[in-house]
């Protein structure tokens, strides 16, 4: 998690060797187990120590309106839905399985089949990992932007799982490299699959009203998409329960004839709307621990 004053680290806490004892820990106790002790004994003293408390606080009582009390308990819940998501990515590496349906597959799969690449976007709630190992496309290359300095464990456990699959992984880079790599994909009718709610430091930013109050987004998915008037999904996926998750595919449509500032202001104004809306369906789902808007 961030604290104050701090950039987004973009990697999984823990080091290599306490990721692979997780790994094996996983292959031979339930899960449940884990959620149990991370629920008891990790997440009250994460609420002691680290300010992200007070920042989930202040979205339960501003965003989503709940009493104090209601925001209180609802900041533990979701502490212990982000440590339930962070084991379940460690359960799929340890080959557990979980029960995962998809509303409108066939969307994705009706882009899959032609020959245009197309984006995808997501954003940090619920457990978007999980998308990699489900929505697959044996037709197109499916390239997932992920944090070049994501530790080596978890990188060879994705690179393990995605074996089978079509799924490449592009490194964001400082140097800003990636941004060919990208267009190199998406020239070749490729899907790229990237964030779209975190700025990273990033001064290219549109704003938007979500949740009640101005919040900024990164301009770059946009820019991208609509570089080359590409179709555009946005996919989230929900923990629905201990052993389930939903993941849903929701096109965003805009105006391709449009002029592209205004093709990028409707792609991200549909974005926002969408995250919005199952922002507010699952509310104690919603991972973003920093001062996401433009407020005191």
């Amino acid at each position: 998690m961030k604290t104050e004053g701090q950039q987004w680290a973009g990697t999984t806490y823990g080091n290599g060797w306490m990721h692979k004892w997780l790994i094996r820990m996983l292959r031979y106790i339930d899960t449940r187990v884990l959620y149990t002790f991370v629920a008891v004994f990790v997440i009250p003293v994460c609420l002691l120590l680290n300010p992200s408390r007070s920042i989930a606080y202040r979205y339960f009582r501003r965003r989503i309106g709940y009493g104090r009390l209601k925001s209180a308990w609802k900041t533990y819940v979701n502490h212990c839905l982000f440590g339930q998501v962070v084991i379940d990515k460690f359960a799929m590496y340890a080959g557990k399985k979980f029960d995962v349906q998809i509303e409108n597959y066939e969307q994705f799969q009706s882009l899959a089949t032609r020959k245009e690449g197309f984006v995808q976007l997501s954003a940090h709630i619920g457990n978007y990992e999980i998308a990699g190992y489900s929505l697959i496309s044996r037709d197109k290359a499916f390239n997932a932007l992920v944090f070049a300095g994501e530790k080596d464990s978890v990188m060879q456990n994705r690179n393990r799982m995605f074996a089978d699959t079509n799924i490449k992984m592009i490194a964001i880079r400082p140097d800003m490299s990636h941004l060919f790599e990208i267009d190199k994909a998406l020239a070749g009718g490729e899907i790229v699959s990237m964030p779209a709610d975190r700025i990273n430091g990033s001064p290219k930013n549109i704003e938007h009203d979500f949740l009640g109050a101005k919040a900024r987004f990164p301009l770059g998915p946009f820019s991208i998409a609509t570089m080359r008037e590409l179709d555009v999904l946005a996919v989230n996926v929900m923990k629905t329960s201990l052993g389930s998750y939903k993941i849903y595919v929701t096109p965003l449509f805009y105006d391709k004839g449009a002029s592209r500032q205004e093709q990028i202001k409707q792609l991200s104004k549909a974005y926002v709307a969408e995250l919005e809306k199952r922002v507010r369906q699952y509310p104690a789902q919603w991972y973003n621990y920093f001062e996401f808007w433009q407020e005191g």
